[in-house]
Order: structure tokens, then sequence, then C-alpha cells
């Protein structure tokens, strides 16, 4: 594991396979009656949100408590940012406080990368999502959902997602869960196919390691797991499609479209999800839609990245290793 976690493209095969192992074992403080790890007492973590956020701010700060760190939410309203003050000026003032980390999710695509190789601050920097560019622990929570829900929790410790075929469909051109799951899922071993309108596909996405396809259904019969996007209209600054109706029509997913995926496949959604755009109720409320699923991993998953970070890695590697060479 590097110092910093800016962007799934950064880890290797054996990074992402070491983190969500460590989930797993992470995963089970939850059964817990006291779900308290003591691995971070004494460090200070910083929530520094520039964007509104409730599944990811919630989620890293369940995390973070878990593992027993101080915490500190910091949020861009009611802060000196709305005077002007600069994210420099920002950085500096938690160096000065002592923090060990700092959680960033910033509008501008490169921030986090920025804050981590600036030398503002001597901390540990994990992208919490920043601009269309990156969000990689939503994409490591994903693949957690995947493996655990195609491969299964205990068989998969140790497994990638190798000849797994994922869809991800909608609003690509705006989204940092996309850009972030084609990076990881490809380098698990994961043929990744992308579908939306041509006109909500980025430039050059012809050099990302997936396919593309603008037909949807003949996508669904050959997927493990469909992944619906949702539309940002607060990123747009144009018409991208006709109406709401027929992008519903082309691109979104209901019980008709789920009936032609493979019994075992999975349907996901990063969330926020708008119902009746991109899914109807009838699929979110099913058995097959993780969503759920994927809020309860992400505690999971950003407790192992922040345990792997900051608190080493001797006692959850050594349980996954033993786990695993046991098979």
């Amino acid at each position: 594991m590097q110092r910093h976690l800016i962007s799934a493209a950064d880890l290797s095969r054996d990074d992402a396979v070491l983190i969500l192992d460590t989930a797993e074992e992470m995963s089970r403080v939850a059964d817990r009656p006291i779900k308290k790890l003591p691995t971070l007492r004494g460090r200070t973590v910083v929530n520094l949100f520039f964007e509104d956020s409730t599944r990811t701010r919630i989620s890293f700060e369940a995390a973070e408590k878990r593992l027993s760190a101080d915490v500190i939410n910091f949020s861009a309203k009611g802060s000196s940012v709305s005077k002007g003050e600069s994210l420099k000026d920002t950085a500096q003032t938690l160096e000065a406080m002592g923090v060990d980390a700092v959680v960033i999710r910033h509008g501008a695509s490169g921030a986090p990368y920025r804050l981590a190789n600036s030398g503002w601050i001597d901390a540990a920097v994990i992208n919490a999502g920043d601009g269309t560019h990156q969000h990689p622990t939503q994409a490591l929570l994903d693949a957690f959902t995947m493996r655990r829900r195609l491969v299964g929790r205990d068989a998969g410790l140790g497994h990638d997602l190798a000849g797994r075929r994922v869809t991800l469909v909608g609003d690509v051109l705006h989204s940092r869960v996309a850009r972030s799951n084609v990076d990881l899922l490809h380098t698990l071993g994961a043929e990744v196919t992308l579908v939306a309108p041509p006109t909500l596909l980025p430039v050059g996405v012809g050099t990302w390691p997936c396919e593309v396809s603008y037909d949807l259904d003949s996508t669904l019969p050959k997927s493990d797991a469909v992944m619906m996007l949702r539309v940002q209209r607060e990123r747009m600054n144009a018409a991208f499609f006709p109406t709401e109706r027929e992008y519903s029509r082309r691109y979104g997913l209901d019980g008709d479209r789920m009936a032609r995926m493979p019994e075992h496949a999975i349907v996901m959604h990063p969330g926020p999800m708008v119902r009746g755009m991109e899914i109807t109720a009838q699929v979110a409320d099913s058995d097959r839609c993780t969503a759920i699923e994927q809020v309860a991993n992400g505690v999971s998953i950003r407790m192992a990245v922040l345990y792997l970070l900051l608190g080493g890695n001797e006692p959850a590697t050594t349980a996954t290793t033993a786990r695993t060479e046991e098979k």
C-alpha cells in the first residue's frame, strides 16, 4: 500500500485484493455487540468535504469511529472557505493542528492529488471524490459487493474478479464512479462494458480498458453485474438527451429488462437513486439490487483503507493469509 489513496488506477491487483480481504475481516466487527477496534486510538482524521455528501461522509465517519480515531468533520459551508480561503491555507491550518489523515471531497478534479503532493500537509490523503475524476473507495466497495455476491463471502478471500462481466449504464461523462470502476475492475480481471448515449460518453473513451455499447438490451443477457449511474444534472450545462422519458425508455432498467439478465446477475447503484428515471422502484426494491449492501460494505472498505494507511497491516494480513492458505 502506498501512503495515499488518490486514484483506483494507482492500485495493483495485490493492493486491491489486500484491501478487499482486509475489509472482509473488518466486516466482522459489525456483528459484535460493541463495534469498536482500538487500531487508530490517538490518531486524528479530518473529513474535509467541499461538496455535499450523505453516504460517503457518514460512511467514512462511521469507519473512523469504529477504529477509535478522533474525528473532525469539516464542511466548506460555514467555514472560512466561504470567505475565500484557499485549499492551501485550509491544509496548512490542519497541518498546524497535527492531523494524521485527511479524507477530502472536492468539486475540482485533481484537488486530492494536489493536497497529497504539494508539501502543504504531512498526512495521509484519501480521495472521497474529486470532480468528475475519481472516487476510489466507491470502486472498492463496489468490487467488494460483487465479489461477495458472485464468488462468496469466504470463498472470495484472496481472489479477484477475473472473467466476470460488468456493465455500467448511464451518465459516464460526468461520473467519477464510472472512471474508478473501469480502472479497478480492469485491474481485478473483470470485463467491463459501458452503455450510454453518445452524448454522455467522454472524449477518448476508446482508450479506456473497456468496451462501449449504445444498446442496453443486447448487453443485459451476458452481464454478471449491471451498475446504473445517475444522470448528474448538477454538472450539466446543456441538453444531453431529448427528454427524461426518452432516456428512461432507452437506458432505464425496469422489471422487463431485469428479467433478461442471468439468474445470478445483480443490479447495483452507487446512489443517490432517481427512481423512475435510470431505475424503477420495482428493480430498486428487488432482492437482486445491492444498493443497501453497498452502503454497509462501504463502512468495511473504508475501515480497511484507513487501517492499512494508518494502522499497519500485520494482524489483518496474517489472518487473511492464513485463511487463504488453508483453502
